[in-house]
């Protein structure tokens, strides 16, 4: 079978030159090469991760999946290719590899068994593991053994991998000496919040849609405009609407974007963060959407809301509720970990005094106990308020005023999303401050 040429986006140019980094390095004539050149190969020498991300239809991922057997053929990589979970790892991986093995004409090259590809060459090592990093109930870390001699750790779907800390636990575990080891993070871009943004771009200083590299890190953002011959007719059609619908709701002044339709703003964002992949600030799905800025009221009664923590934040907010505007006004006053029971009833104290009502959670008896022997007017929540799918689904019928200064107020609302939402179970990252909402606007609307 004759080789079928692959074209890819100039945007992948770097992502290809990392395989042929060290070969030109160690070429004799390599110092004989203009400075600029020099420059740029040691550079790329010095990349151990990558991050490919971009939009819908941005051809990302058949980027990656003609680069891993690409890898693995021509320079003997020895690849561990993961999802977060288990049974994420289904035959659709198998099958897309397979697809780009059979475009590359490898289909000789490799046998595969086991969910692993395997170079028939028994002179080569080269092979590419698919697995999980947690197994499918999520609470054990999948068994990874003797990763040493894996030279590339890929990660797709990699915004679904909950800290930093999950994913650099296996990094470091990759450490081939035979060629340049890589760390591959593929992922659609999820909310400012994420690991992602703060440990790429936001504490490195990189604006999102960078390509290129800084330090360590290969950036590659691509775009369905990086990939236009490949994309179904209805889907550009699509594209180039909310294309129009962007550019008009830029145009806007900030008087005019406030009053905009919410059609053309839903549009606007649609564009920004699915198509051109940008990251996000409100996650999708998220349960409470119904949220704005505005001034706590005075004049109507308010409570204290708790969610307890330790290792988690402990989670204060006031909160008041306006019935005949269906508004509940929420203020954020505390939002800390690793707090003693003593130290956090002084705080509590010295935040609400020793007469304004705290709602606290019902299974935190004995501590709402030792709080109330502290002097604290603290109660543990009504069964309205306790009951989660309840006390969301009224709070859903009420438009959420977020006051004063409250960021974790606006990053939880931003972030709370469901776990599983046919049985009324949100996700547990995010969730203090709408418990602690919850638990006291239940109060006020249940009394």
């Amino acid at each position: 079978m004759e080789k079928q040429q692959i074209e890819f986006s100039e945007a992948y140019g770097n992502l290809f030159n990392l395989l042929d980094c060290w070969t030109v390095i160690k070429d004799k004539g390599f110092k004989r090469q203009p400075k600029e050149v020099q420059e740029y190969w040691n550079a790329l020498s010095q990349i151990d991760t990558v991050l490919l991300y971009g939009g819908r239809d941005s051809g990302k991922s058949f980027a990656e999946s003609v680069f891993i057997p690409t890898a693995v053929k021509k320079f003997n990589h020895r690849v561990l290719y993961t999802r977060y979970t288990m049974n994420s790892t289904d035959q659709s991986i198998s099958e897309a590899l397979t697809e780009r093995i059979r475009l590359l004409n490898y289909e000789n090259e490799f046998d595969f068994a086991n969910n692993t590809y395997t170079l028939k060459n028994k002179e080569k090592k080269g092979k590419i593991f698919i697995t999980g990093q947690k197994t499918s109930s999520l609470n054990q870390t999948a068994k990874l053994k003797s990763l040493e001699d894996f030279s590339i750790f890929v990660t797709d779907e990699a915004e679904e991998i909950k800290t930093f800390e999950e994913w650099d636990k296996i990094r470091k575990s990759i450490r081939a000496k035979d060629v340049q080891c890589l760390n591959m993070l593929v992922f659609n871009p999820p909310t400012r919040e994420h690991w992602l943004f703060t440990e790429f771009f936001e504490d490195m200083g990189i604006k999102e849609g960078f390509t290129g590299f800084m330090d360590n890190v290969l950036y590659v953002h691509t775009t369905y405009l990086d990939n236009l011959e490949n994309i179904a007719e209805h889907n550009l059609k699509e594209y180039k609407r909310l294309k129009k619908a962007y550019d008009t709701y830029l145009s806007l002044t900030v008087e005019e974007k406030d009053v905009a339709p919410k059609k053309l703003k839903k549009d606007y964002n649609k564009y920004k963060h699915v198509v051109l992949g940008g990251f996000m600030e409100t996650a999708e799905g998220v349960i409470f959407e119904d949220w704005e800025y505005g001034e706590f009221p005075e004049n109507i009664p308010s409570c204290y809301g708790i969610d307890f923590g330790f290792s988690d934040e402990d989670a204060l907010v006031r909160t008041a509720v306006d019935y005949s505007a269906k508004k509940i006004y929420v203020e954020e006053k505390l939002y800390k970990n690793n707090i003693g029971s003593n130290d956090l009833g002084a705080i509590l104290i010295k935040i609400c005094g020793h007469t304004d009502l705290i709602v606290g959670d019902a299974a935190q008896k004995r501590l709402i106990n030792d709080l109330y022997e502290m002097g604290l007017n603290i109660v543990k929540c009504k069964k309205g308020g306790g009951s989660v799918e309840r006390g969301i689904k009224t709070i859903q019928g009420y438009t959420i005023i977020v006051c004063g200064d409250s960021p974790n107020v606006v990053k939880s609302l931003n972030n709370y999303v469901w776990h599983d939402k046919r049985a009324g179970v949100p996700r547990h990252e995010w969730s203090h401050i709408p418990d602690a909402i919850r638990y006291s606007a239940m109060e006020l609307i249940i009394y």
